[in-house]
């Protein structure tokens, strides 16, 4: 489970998908299945969470990191390459940004 904290010295993304209600699912399936099998077995993954709108036409992916590093290595394996062609076919766009926590509240 993802922590938030300003004082963490993890590398936090935020991934956001949009797409049509009827791909939604299909896209769901398809990052709960890589970060299963695949993402938070690479070096570095400390936690994540994906998230749906209640239309179904955006997820948002929240995901922390040990280093900025270790997600651009795994974005660059040829089995995340692979992935992402497939996610793209289910959705109209999808953008990582990688963020620092400026501030939190309880």
């Amino acid at each position: 489970m993802p922590k938030i904290s300003k004082d963490a010295s993890v590398q936090t993304v935020i991934t956001t998908f949009e797409m049509t209600p009827g791909t939604c699912q299909d896209l769901l399936e398809a990052l709960t299945d890589a970060y299963a099998n695949f993402i938070s077995k690479q070096p570095g993954f400390v936690a994540a969470g994906l998230h749906v709108n209640d239309a179904q036409t955006r997820i948002a992916n929240y995901s922390q990191w040990e280093r900025r590093e270790d997600f651009l290595a795994m974005l660059r394996t040829p089995e995340m390459r692979e992935r992402n062609r497939k996610i793209n076919e289910l959705c109209k766009s999808f953008e990582p940004v990688m963020y620092d926590v400026a501030e939190t509240f309880d």
